[in-house]
């Protein structure tokens, strides 16, 4: 993983509804950056996710914090 040189993008998503975590985290990887990072917070771990970031060519790493929720940082190469 390369040194991320710009701000992360904070995505906030814990407590929404299906399908706003979705449309939420499409639409900031639309508008990612080169060099950019995505910090994806969710109160439920994002099965489905991970499979269409692998398909589309996206590094992501799971963190789970204290209070339950998941971070997922997610960037390219």
């Amino acid at each position: 993983m390369r040194v991320n040189s710009m701000q992360d993008l904070v995505v906030d998503a814990r407590w929404l509804d299906h399908p706003e975590p979705l449309e939420k985290i499409l639409a900031a990887l639309a508008n990612l950056s080169p060099g950019q990072r995505i910090v994806f917070k969710i109160h439920r771990e994002p099965y489905p996710l991970y499979r269409m970031l692998e398909q589309n060519n996206y590094n992501w790493k799971l963190s789970k914090q204290d209070d339950g929720t998941f971070e997922i940082l997610i960037w390219e190469d």
